[in-house]
């Protein structure tokens, strides 16, 4: 019976990559041309472009899985794995190496497809200099080989765990680039489309590349793979779920309507989604069966098999499904769509607050998330008769529905079309959500819950850890860096083209999200944080870099409201706007909103502080009752003989 599931495994194996040929060619009629430039750029760009861009998929797949197994999977870091760890690290150079060449490759090819001439014209060195300055994809392309670079110098250095860690994120990084010039870059929700393609490339990188890490090590893991199947399988079935609706919205993006899914494309789409489900429930039911047995090669490989299997066949969906045209959503109608990456929303009335919502799948999914861990995590403490303070939960649940609504919301379809609504946006996501979430304590929570490795290997709680307690982060907990990184960050962001940016481009709105809501955590966690990492200033100071803090961010909000510059003014004109406020009472409003929102922040942080100032004494009152109880209040009698020898002298 096993030998017959195991042939019959293979078989469909081989068999998914033909059926996805055959599924392409008699879809022929419904593919899209490839595109081409202004003349014919030779036949060494026609046969070198896809082989190239297969070579930088696969390498960059296997150096980010091999990377991530080696800093998270691997069971211990004695001698005999720390061989292991160097074994696949030697992988890791050689992918490493191939996915920077490779990424080099693509670069070239695609100058010489967009210019239609061949990289043996003369002046070419130019010409691509152009290329990567001038042209967007020529940028991302740019970017995308030198964090390949990035990613093999570290690989090829790494000496320890610490770095190994460092460069598998370094490594999923470089795949983010990937998603802005992808086939969902010319997507009409241009955003939507790009945040799916990054968690796509993510989930699958990860998942093939680490399952062909194991299969590297394991023969020489020994006693150690049942763990590391173990800990793979965990990873695999998030990377299954992040690939699943990455994919999933993806195509929804190309769609743009429920009538699309009437459409051959949204046939297909149906397919996938009910493929992906059933591939989902049977590799789950599979590796709980085969799990037990893995230390039998036979099972190993019957667990390899059914992954490859589920890959092969998910990925051979997709490439149906980016090879199709999906009829309905096509090029942007007017210049608010090219401009925005969607359509304009209606005109901002009291309906509209409540009613307007523009879906931001990553931010809206790491919200989603950050709830149900939250509450995941509380009811394992209570199922193990720990208490955990209810006001924790309300805060952390308070700041994940802002961050939600922030960026969902009418906040997040506005955003980009009143600078009002951004700066309800804006402070939302750098002063509120930040405050909540501190004093929703998340740190402690994990460390209570999150299981401990007993093996000397790393897992999501010894990195939160070694997170929490770096250098990087005592630098920016300091008590002069994460209030001048707070007030700095804003003078520079609304002085400077990086607010234009933001609102003009996808990347740049997301890198400023990021930035904020970081730097907003870091400075309300050095406030009145309770959480364990750099150590915190007393409370007398505490109160003296609040003050002074907040006493900043007002005085920048007051001189911008006497500015009369418009902010973005090449951007905001520019938008077929026939409706609200002028730009000069929006931009007014909008600073206005930004003194407003400002108060609750201030006295939700002013209010922990306080609190835990009175909670802090309290507890030190405690311990020297406790302290005196053991000795006979020994302190207090030494203090007081002191005094009087002080009076015997005088």
């Amino acid at each position: 019976m096993t030998g017959q599931l195991n042939r019959l495994g293979i078989v469909l194996l081989l068999g998914s990559v033909p059926v996805t040929g055959v599924l392409l060619l008699f879809l022929a009629g419904e593919l899209e041309a490839s595109p081409t430039g202004l003349g014919d750029p030779g036949a060494l760009t026609v046969w070198v472009t896809p082989v190239a861009q297969a070579a930088r998929d696969i390498s960059s797949a296997l150096t980010v899985g091999a990377l991530v197994v080696a800093a998270c999977v691997l069971p211990s870091n004695d001698r005999e794995t720390g061989d292991l760890q160097r074994r696949l690290m030697r992988w890791a150079i050689w992918t490493g190496g191939a996915w920077f060449v490779s990424s080099v490759t693509v670069l070239l090819m695609n100058y010489s497809q967009v210019a239609g001439a061949s990289l043996f014209t003369p002046g070419t060195s130019e010409q691509v200099r152009f290329f990567v300055l001038n042209f967007e994809i020529g940028r991302w392309l740019l970017t995308a080989v030198l964090l390949s670079g990035v990613v093999f110098t570290l690989t090829a250095l790494a000496t320890r765990v610490t770095t190994v860690g460092l460069a598998a994120l370094a490594g999923i990084g470089a795949l983010l680039p990937l998603a802005f010039v992808g086939h969902s870059a010319t997507s009409t929700d241009h955003g939507l489309a790009v945040d799916a393609q990054m968690g796509h490339l993510v989930g699958v990188a990860v998942w093939t590349g680490g399952l062909a890490a194991l299969v590297v090590v394991r023969k020489h893991l020994g006693e150690a793979l049942p763990v590391a199947v173990q800990r793979f399988s965990v990873l695999s079935g998030w990377c299954f779920g992040l690939s699943a609706l990455a994919g999933i919205v993806s195509a929804w993006a190309r769609i743009g309507s429920w009538e699309g899914l009437l459409s051959f494309y949204g046939a297909l789409l149906l397919a996938k989604i009910v493929l992906l489900v059933l591939l989902g429930a049977a590799g789950w039911y599979h590796r709980r069966r085969i799990l037990p047995q893995v230390a039998d090669p036979k099972a190993f490989w019957r667990i390899v098999l059914g992954e490859i299997l589920v890959i092969a066949l998910a990925t051979g969906t997709a490439v149906a499904l980016g090879r199709v045209s999906p009829g309905g959503a096509g090029a942007a109608e007017d210049l608010n769509d090219s401009l925005l990456g969607y359509p304009m929303p209606p005109p901002l009335d009291a309906a509209a607050w409540f009613t307007t919502w523009r879906a931001d799948i990553l931010w809206g999914s790491l919200s989603v998330l950050a709830v149900f861990w939250y509450l995941r995590s509380v009811a394992r403490l209570r199922r193990r008769g720990d208490k955990w303070p209810v006001g924790r939960t309300l805060a952390w649940l308070i700041g994940c529905v802002l961050a939600f609504v922030a960026v969902n919301g009418s906040p997040g379809a506005y955003g980009s079309v009143l600078f009002s609504m951004h700066m309800i946006q804006h402070m939302t996501i750098a002063m509120a959500v930040p405050a909540f979430l501190v004093l929703g304590a998340p740190v402690t929570l994990a460390l209570r819950t999150l299981p401990v490795r007993r093996d000397g290997s790393r897992g999501p709680r010894e990195w939160l850890l070694l997170m929490v307690h770096s250098r990087y982060a005592r630098f920016m907990a300091h008590p002069l860096v994460a209030p001048v990184n707070l007030v700095g960050s804003l003078v520079v962001f609304y002085n400077t083209p990086l607010f234009e940016l933001s609102v003009r481009t996808h990347s740049g709105h997301l890198v400023m999200m990021a930035h904020f809501i970081l730097g907003g955590y870091l400075f309300a966690n050095m406030i009145c944080g309770i959480d364990p990492g750099p150590s915190r200033p007393p409370y007398p100071f505490r109160i003296i870099i609040f003050m002074a803090t907040f006493g900043l961010h007002s005085l920048f909000i007051v001189s911008m409201m006497g500015s009369t510059e418009i902010l973005a003014q090449e951007w905001f004109s520019v938008l077929d706007r026939s409706w609200g406020p002028s730009l000069e009472d929006d931009q007014q409003r909008g600073w206005q909103l930004a003194w407003a929102l400002g108060d609750y922040p201030l006295g939700l942080l002013a209010t922990a502080l306080i609190a835990g100032w009175i909670a802090s004494d309290a507890r030190e009152a405690r311990r020297h009752d406790r302290q005196a109880d053991r000795d006979g209040e020994a302190t207090l009698n030494a203090y007081n003989a002191y005094l009087q020898k002080l009076g015997g002298r005088r």
